[in-house]
């Protein structure tokens, strides 16, 4: 393994405080049980488009995340999450209620109802909303990152592809252009096993994905995506070297998504052993494990942290169940700035289908 390419495997609990272990488990549990509201929410009709749950990767986004400078003003770090990082987005600063608001296309939602899911935007947060087409984030952030480095900003830009969407040509030439530009970029691949039902050998003859650092002339990591202390420490020894002008970094963590790519998906293409064995690997209770055996948090602890996410999130889901849904009549406002827009032909007198 070169220097470059290097095998991170956690075991950095000890060197964070206790106010730090409780504030990553309670997003880890935050992140899981606003998850599994919004799959409720699902099966009854309620959310709007399609539901992309990170079940079994979240140590990924919130390890990642809580490795960054967080703040509120549009001065800290910037992020671009895919559609199964919630919890990164939960880590910026993101409330819940407005997650399950953009869910449910509610009014008061960030889009107004507009979009769903992840795909809404931020800048005060440091947070830039997904383009659906796979890689395109890449290149985006390659430019955000570009625009630090122009304008001598020790901030970097995070973005997140999963092993499918890796093979991409924009992905491809993002992260090229960053590594030539030496522009402060994070690129973490999640290998979660499939692209949609794509086995990653199906989709790559490459033995790993962090081998294409080598190519590419920047630094490289490789870590266990189940392990939140992990992945914090290979995201903050990326981030620290993007920050001294060391240029971009291409992580691949090793994870597994235990649901179907979408609500929608049976996962009927998946042995049942696979999935039993990642389950055993369950991100939220290694945290656990690790803390109670290490003796660095007690279980009175956790627990009241678990009761505390609980409380919060059944507040948020009423909160964003009783939120009005958008008026027809508001469906064009504010689509084109600085023009008024005419309504739409269907609502004229007389109707006039030739003028839309």
């Amino acid at each position: 393994m070169s220097e470059q390419t290097r095998v991170m495997r956690g075991g950095g609990a000890e060197e964070l405080t206790r106010d730090q272990l409780r504030e990553i488990y309670y997003y880890l549990q935050l992140t899981r049980q606003v998850e599994q509201v919004l799959a409720n929410l699902y099966r009854q009709n309620k959310v709007i488009g399609g539901l992309y749950r990170s079940l079994g990767q979240e140590a990924t986004a919130v390890g990642s995340a809580y490795a960054l400078r967080r703040a509120s003003d549009g001065t800290g770090d910037v992020i671009a999450p895919a559609i199964r990082n919630l919890g990164s987005l939960l880590v910026m600063g993101v409330r819940p209620v407005d997650v399950m608001r953009q869910y449910m296309a509610k009014a008061d939602s960030p889009t107004a109802g507009r979009e769903q899911n992840v795909h809404f935007t931020d800048y005060g947060l440091g947070h830039i909303g997904l383009i659906s087409h796979l890689g395109v984030m890449v290149e985006v952030m390659a430019g955000v990152a570009l625009s630090f480095r122009l304008r001598g900003q020790d901030r970097v830009a995070l973005t997140y592809i999963g092993d499918g969407g890796a093979s991409t040509g924009a992905c491809h030439e993002g992260l090229n252009l960053a590594a030539v530009q030496r522009a402060p970029l994070i690129l973490i691949i999640e290998n979660n096993g499939y692209a949609y039902s794509t086995p990653v050998p199906r989709q790559t003859a490459a033995s790993s994905f962090v081998v294409r650092s080598r190519a590419l002339g920047i630094h490289g990591a490789r870590c266990d995506g189940n392990d939140v202390f992990a992945v914090l420490e290979a995201t903050r020894t990326a981030v620290d070297r993007a920050r001294r002008g060391g240029g971009a970094a291409l992580i691949e963590v090793m994870t597994y998504r235990r649901k179907g790519h979408a609500e929608h998906d049976a996962q009927a293409y998946v042995p049942p052993e696979e999935l039993s064995s990642w389950e055993a690997r369950d991100p939220v209770d290694r945290f656990e494990r690790t803390v109670l055996d290490r003796e660095l948090l007690d279980r009175h602890e956790l627990d009241a942290i678990q009761a505390r996410v609980t409380a919060g999130v059944e507040e948020a889901r009423d909160a964003a169940e009783s939120s009005p849904l958008p008026q027809p009549a508001e469906a064009l406002a504010e689509v084109w700035a600085g023009i008024a827009t005419p309504p739409p032909w269907t609502r004229r007198e007389p109707v006039d289908p030739f003028q839309a």
